[in-house]
């Protein structure tokens, strides 16, 4: 089988499409992959660091504040759907699947053209706009969400869940002792997406010394773009800090509590595990689709979300204290953040492929 996979911009796409390719390539060990992205994010250093091979295509996003400067976006877009057609025709593959950004839509577009079967995935609870217009040139459309499938009315849509979840669930637990955190002690993790946040950092300056003296350990991923912005910050021997975790998965299955932003990578690896969290969703992306995500799991009662304009040291600090003293309030989180997850999503959406790739209908 080969197969091209499209995502880009952040990790919320890029970290499900590896967890779809890591799945291809565990039952097809013969499986071809080509990943296309952009060549100036972060799937561009990111997926060729990992022995997979990869195109990269420029391609600008929209400017949503000034409509005049979207000429050159146009141009690029055209440009970009010229050189994925090349590529493809090229690779020759069975299928091609868009897992998100603004990369994805050329990509698609490209395959639809050349009569090539393909698959969107949506992450979020409300579509971002590439998929919204590739829904009716995909085969197939997969869904983290119920709630999502009444944005795709028409299509063939399917809900599978967040491939990412899959990788999460069945992830080993870290020995808490690698990040110098006791085994004894509750354990909070922030963090903020895989960049970190401005924001919440300069929050996050008042906020640490307060943690002293606490009876529970906090992890804090600053994101590499802050790690050196708390080098004047007095840190409490209970507050360990790291610019990143390569190993996130396996420190959520030591995780008693999580502060986070409501991305839908996040999201799905937290309910396949079955963390209650506290949600500061971002204010800053399209459609405050991250506050909307965030919505799901409080209305399901696995979360507690306070907006970013509301997060003070009084309010973050008194939820923790509150969650983490009441086990039964604890406990009923926990159980109700795992009957969120989907823990076979990676595996749902590799048969779907099979089946496309087979001429099989998915209903």
């Amino acid at each position: 089988m080969k197969v091209i996979v499209s995502a880009g911009g952040t990790g919320g796409h890029i970290y499900p499409a590896l967890a779809i390719i890591n799945k291809l390539k565990e039952k097809h060990r013969n499986c071809e992959v080509l990943y296309i992205g952009t060549t100036d994010r972060m799937e561009a250093t990111l997926v060729p660091s990992l022995g997979i091979k990869y195109k990269g295509i420029p391609m600008k996003g929209l400017n949503r504040k000034n409509i005049f400067k979207n000429v050159s976006v146009l141009k690029s877009f055209n440009a970009a759907i010229n050189r994925a057609k090349e590529i493809i025709s090229e690779f020759k593959p069975d299928i091609v699947l868009g897992i998100g950004g603004y990369i994805t839509a050329p990509v698609i577009l490209a395959a639809h053209k050349l009569g090539v079967k393909t698959f969107i995935h949506e992450q979020n609870s409300i579509p971002g706009l590439s998929n919204k217009i590739l829904k009716r040139y995909a085969d197939v459309v997969g869904v983290s969400l119920k709630d999502s499938m009444k944005y795709f009315k028409g299509a063939n849509v399917v809900f599978t869940g967040n491939p990412r979840s899959e990788e999460a669930a069945f992830a080993k637990p870290v020995k808490k002792s690698k990040y110098d955190l006791s085994d004894s002690k509750k354990l909070v993790l922030f963090v903020m997406g895989s960049l970190g946040s401005l924001t919440i950092t300069n929050i996050m300056k008042d906020i640490i010394p307060s943690f002293k003296n606490k009876d529970y350990e906090v992890l804090f991923v600053t994101g590499k773009n802050y790690f050196e912005s708390y080098k004047d910050v007095k840190i409490p021997n209970n507050v360990k800090m790291v610019p990143n975790l390569d190993d996130m998965l396996s420190v959520l299955k030591k995780t008693d509590l999580i502060v986070t932003r409501a991305g839908a990578s996040t999201i799905a690896e937290i309910t396949s595990v079955g963390i209650p969290a506290l949600m500061i969703p971002s204010p800053y992306v399209t459609h405050n689709h991250q506050e909307k995500n965030a919505k799901v799991l409080e209305d399901n009662n696995c979360a507690i979300v306070i907006k970013e304009k509301e997060v003070t040291k009084e309010i973050l600090i008194k939820n923790i204290d509150d969650l983490l003293s009441d086990k039964d309030k604890l406990q009923s989180m926990k159980k109700n953040s795992k009957k969120m997850g989907v823990i076979d999503s990676a595996t749902k959406i590799v048969e779907i492929i099979e089946d496309l790739v087979n001429g099989e209908k998915n209903d």
